[in-house]
């Protein structure tokens, strides 16, 4: 293979993160160190040395793809790398090889939330933990991109961040209550997209007229004046895992009686779901409501009802694997930016492997962990994980 063919369409990642490090004793090109850190993630390996190992176990394969002409790094050298390279540029580079590799078409639904690294917290220097706020396209399974919550501010003033980073034109973007900010509301709405916002008690007005409007919408008995306002109503009943979990969604478009509605830019319906789950062996029943507004036009009840639970595709599709699958949360990376960038590369890989083609052609289903150790034991299906030619 020809040198500059050796990754692909890795190159817009790889060889687009600036060098910060001085020319003198330079042995390892930057793009060669990612590649190979890159590659042993993709392959299960969760630390430098694991990578180290593996590259030294796999060092004809690696030199077929990037040269290695001073041979492998040292498990010291990736970690210098990742301790010092800017986070921002390396993000930025990463959001630029998502949208060539994959394209997104409007109408898709974005999640929005945050989560922390709870292994990067470094006692001793004072440190706590680095917490990010990610973007999931959760039709796709793709983490869209990221932003480091820095310290001294939180996920309200991070999101928008986030916002200007990411396509949102055509795309509804659902965000848990700490995202219910007028100025996120407004981001969203001026970015071409479509919010649907989970309101509690921290907008303690807005949430007290959206419950009072539901309840007098409830009422059955009315005056001849007061007819009842137009709410369209959906209802989901579902048996799982020993649980029967019943949902009912109303969504309503009369905003006239809405004090607030101005501040919150483009506001057309409020939404309100009802979710009560019963234990089939106890009997045991919770019931909790939640209420929502969104600048959707024409929103249905169907729509919010099945957005809502999207939603929760981050938890399980994007948190839960991080955690479970790549060990994030037990990882001890703190040194520099070493955490930050380790996090994008998960998330890089996470997009590889939940978008590559089965390891079997006859068989579909296979886990992210199950298709990590198959790219691990054969490089064929290595190389289709990671985009690269034969």
């Amino acid at each position: 293979m020809r040198s500059d063919d050796a990754y692909d369409s890795l190159r817009i990642l790889l060889e687009s993160v600036p060098e910060h490090r001085g020319a003198r004793g330079l042995r390892h090109p930057i793009a060669e160190v990612l590649f190979i850190i890159l590659v042993g993630v993709v392959c299960g390996q969760e630390d430098a040395e694991g990578i180290e190992e593996f590259a030294l176990e796999n060092e004809d394969w690696f030199r077929t793809r990037c040269g290695l002409k001073h041979g492998i790094p040292s498990q010291d050298t990736y970690l210098r790398v990742l301790a010092a390279m800017n986070p921002e540029a390396f993000e930025a580079a990463f959001r630029a090889w998502v949208t060539e590799l994959w394209t997104h078409d409007e109408g898709r639904h974005i999640a929005i939330d945050g989560k922390t690294l709870r292994g990067s917290f470094d006692r001793a220097a004072g440190l706590s933990p680095v917490h990010s706020v990610a973007a999931y396209a959760s039709e796709l399974g793709l983490v869209l991109g990221g932003v480091t919550v820095e310290a001294k501010e939180n996920e309200i003033v991070a999101i928008p961040r986030l916002l200007k980073l990411i396509n949102v034109k055509g795309a509804t973007v659902t965000i848990d209550a700490m995202g219910c900010q007028t100025a996120i509301a407004r981001a969203v709405h001026e970015a071409g997209g479509y919010y649907l916002l989970h309101v509690k008690d921290n907008q303690p007005m807005l949430r007290g007229q959206v419950a009072a409007f539901f309840e007098d919408a409830d009422r059955s008995r009315r005056p001849v004046d007061d007819p009842a306002p137009k709410v369209e109503r959906v209802e989901d009943t579902d048996k799982d895992h020993g649980g029967l979990e019943s949902r009912r969604c109303e969504v309503s478009h009369d905003l006239r009686w809405l004090d607030v509605q101005d501040a919150w830019t483009g506001l057309s319906s409020v939404v309100r779901i009802t979710r009560s789950t019963e234990d089939v062996i106890s009997g045991k029943r919770r019931a909790d409501v939640g209420y929502f507004i969104s600048n959707r036009p024409a929103l249905t009840a169907r729509q919010a009802q099945d957005l809502v639970r999207k939603h929760w595709a981050i938890e399980n599709g994007l948190h839960w694997v991080l955690d479970v699958v790549f060990n994030e949360d037990h990882s001890r990376v703190r040194s520099g930016y070493a955490a930050k960038n380790l996090a994008t590369i998960r998330r890089a890989v996470l997009n590889l492997i939940s978008t590559a083609p089965s390891p079997r052609p006859r068989k579909s289903k296979f886990s992210n962990a199950h298709r990590r150790m198959i790219a691990a034991l054969r490089p064929a299906y290595r190389e289709a994980v990671l985009r690269l030619p034969p």
